[in-house]
């Protein structure tokens, strides 16, 4: 009875954090803002429906199989973040020139 009310509880909050990164990703203006709000929510959605999961698993293994799950799928949320930010970030920023000189500290007086 307690080990399927704690299921119940975190697996519905694991959903909640899912609806909410979907909807960041529906609402927000810009690739890095979107990115965030998905990967921080599906990261905490899925550790709170693998908690869920872990009050049901009968054997150890079950339970270190969906740990390990929830390992890769962190390691995977956050490559394929920093890739498609990298992807999505522009060459040049504004007002730069790809062939001007860094900025330093000015010169003597001539």
């Amino acid at each position: 009875m307690l080990r399927d009310t704690v299921t119940l509880l975190a697996v519905s909050a694991g959903l909640g954090f899912f609806l909410a990164g979907t909807l960041g990703l529906i609402r927000f203006p810009d690739t890095p803002t979107r990115l965030h709000a998905l990967t921080k929510a599906d990261n905490l959605g899925l550790g709170l429906v693998v908690l869920g999961l872990l009050a049901q698993a009968a054997e150890a293994t079950t339970a270190l199989k969906l740990l390990l799950a929830w390992g890769l799928a962190l390691l995977a949320g956050t490559t394929g973040s920093q890739l498609l930010a990298r992807l999505a970030r522009p060459a040049h920023p504004a007002g730069a020139h790809p062939a001007a000189p860094p900025a330093g500290p000015p010169g003597p007086a001539a």
